[in-house]
């Protein structure tokens, strides 16, 4: 395909997302599309296939460790921060949405909140989500992260958390980039620690919540706590 060629496809692909959004497209498509912006004048299609062969999906592409889709596929520095930033852009956008005046009463609107904020990431994060005395948010911060399948949990962070934003009360919450929802020995020790903790300061922990993928797990919910 000439340079010609090259132009008259991307402007296609670009009108066509446009007129129609992403719905109609393939995932190498939508990746042919992103790449365009920062590969002038080449062939993405084929570079698209390429990546998505390689980690599995158009998420894997997005999730891979920006040194490997530099040394693998000697893609610049420009491109491979274009391709890791959307999985956290994704987050931060999904979190937005949810606005600051948010109600998180009960434990299905928590884990729907929550699990928003795990959107595309591949290490285990630990999250303090401080709530007012009407359940209403206060703050969401991430106070632990840790490597692909661990994250240690310190109850003084949390604690200090909770102190600074004078909550009420408190949800904590992290993923299991594995995949599995149930809680291990280790998170509910780790849940123990940090209810003892906050009960000095009599604060309560209203939920440890597990998220894996798009689902999540409520410790509060299966009487876990």
């Amino acid at each position: 395909m000439n340079d010609l060629e090259h132009r008259n496809r991307r402007e296609r692909v670009r009108r066509r997302f446009l007129n129609e959004g992403l719905d109609s497209f393939e995932d190498h498509e939508i990746l042919e599309l992103l790449l365009y912006y920062s590969i002038p004048q080449k062939d993405t299609n084929g570079l698209s296939h390429k990546l998505i062969d390689k980690f599995g999906s158009l998420a894997g592409v997005l999730e891979a460790p920006q040194h490997e889709l530099q040394a693998e596929f000697k893609l610049s520095e420009v491109t491979t921060t274009l391709i890791t930033m959307v999985a956290p852009l994704s987050s931060r956008y999904l979190k937005d949405r949810w606005g600051r005046k948010v109600h998180l009463g009960n434990s299905d609107m928590a884990g729907q909140y929550i699990t928003s904020l795990f959107a595309g990431r591949v290490e285990e994060c630990f999250f303090v989500i401080c709530l007012d005395s009407g359940n209403k948010l206060i703050s969401t911060s991430m106070v632990q992260k840790g490597t692909i399948n661990e994250t240690p949990v310190h109850p003084r962070k949390i604690a200090e958390e909770a102190l600074r934003h004078k909550a009420n009360s408190v949800i904590v919450a992290h993923n299991h980039p594995g995949g599995t929802l149930k809680p291990s020995m280790a998170d509910k020790e780790a849940t123990r620690r940090v209810k003892e903790a906050l009960k000095v300061l009599t604060v309560i922990l209203t939920d440890h919540i597990i998220v894996a993928g798009m689902n999540f797990y409520s410790m509060a919910e299966h009487g876990e706590l």
